[in-house]
């Protein structure tokens, strides 16, 4: 098994709070700092940039056909729309939803799949549950649930034929596929790969292989990558926890990984450690995001 070490893109002097869904956009990476209650961006020298201030606490993430964004307010549950100059309000998902969104990924089709995390996780007494859900947000803002019973539903990703969408399941320790549908329903749920107990999925990203790489917080390897049928063929060694994964770059095989030493908000008031890293890998990237 390869073992990989990532260098450093940004570091903890740039004000980085908490980043997650990282998305590869117009020769940038894209992302929410979530506790800083932004968009914002990173080129491959290390620059960053601030897109959008957010007045909520954001948590799902797309890019539409047309270059607007999609991002949830994840308290709330709703999802809002910015088109370069406005943010709009498009949904609420507060009816079909549990306490707070998780990841998000919009097809192309302009449909946004959201995770919904079902219990109040920043409270340690509470257990997860496995009565989540994944909901379809339509172009037009109307909202349905497309998958239930799931174990946090996490990162996302779209094979590049646009009918497979694989979602982390966090609490359960597995990669979960389904069909997607012309209509943007989900079908056919099947195990994509179980996991070890000790690996998290959390953000994920496809490659043109069919692997997928996870981030795995918490775990001793960062991040994993892993085959359809659960074998882990690669990962990635860090001194800090690995909360989210894009591939992106010129080609597609810069792996891009969203970092921090905790995911707690009092700890992270306290002392931000938030950077991303980066490592060059053999297979680039495919599908959505």
């Amino acid at each position: 098994m390869k073992t990989h070490r990532a260098n450093i893109l940004i570091d903890k002097t740039h004000g980085l709070k908490f980043t997650e869904s990282p998305r590869w956009h117009n020769g940038r990476l894209w992302f929410l700092d979530i506790h800083d209650r932004r968009i914002k961006t990173a080129d491959l020298a290390g620059r960053v940039e601030t897109v959008v201030d957010l007045p909520f606490v954001p948590n799902a993430f797309g890019v539409l056909s047309n270059g607007h964004l999609l991002v949830g307010d994840a308290m709330r549950r709703q999802i809002h729309r910015w088109d370069g100059n406005a943010l709009q309000p498009l949904a609420d998902l507060g009816e079909i939803t549990t306490f707070c969104l998780s990841d998000g990924i919009v097809d192309a089709q302009d449909r946004m799949y959201v995770g919904d995390i079902g219990y109040n996780f920043f409270d340690p007494a509470n257990a997860p549950v496995d009565t989540c859900v994944i909901a379809c947000v339509e172009p037009d803002g109307r909202v349905r649930i497309v998958a239930e019973n799931l174990s946090f539903p996490n990162g996302m990703v779209i094979t590049p034929d646009g009918q497979t969408l694989i979602v982390g399941e966090t609490a359960a320790h597995r990669l979960t596929a389904f069909d997607l549908l012309a209509d943007g329903s989900l079908a056919n749920r099947r195990v994509y790969a179980q996991l070890p107990e000790d690996v998290h999925p959390d953000g994920i990203a496809l490659d043109a292989e069919g692997a997928v790489w996870l981030a795995n917080p918490e775990g001793q390897f960062a991040a994993l990558r892993v085959r359809e049928g659960g074998e882990i063929v690669e990962r990635v060694e860090l001194d800090t926890h690995g909360y989210a994964v894009m591939l992106g770059g010129p080609e597609r095989r810069s792996l891009f990984i969203c970092a921090a030493d905790s995911h707690d908000p009092a700890e992270i008031a306290r002392g931000p450690s938030a950077t991303l890293r980066v490592v060059d890998v053999a297979v680039p990237g495919a599908g959505v995001p």
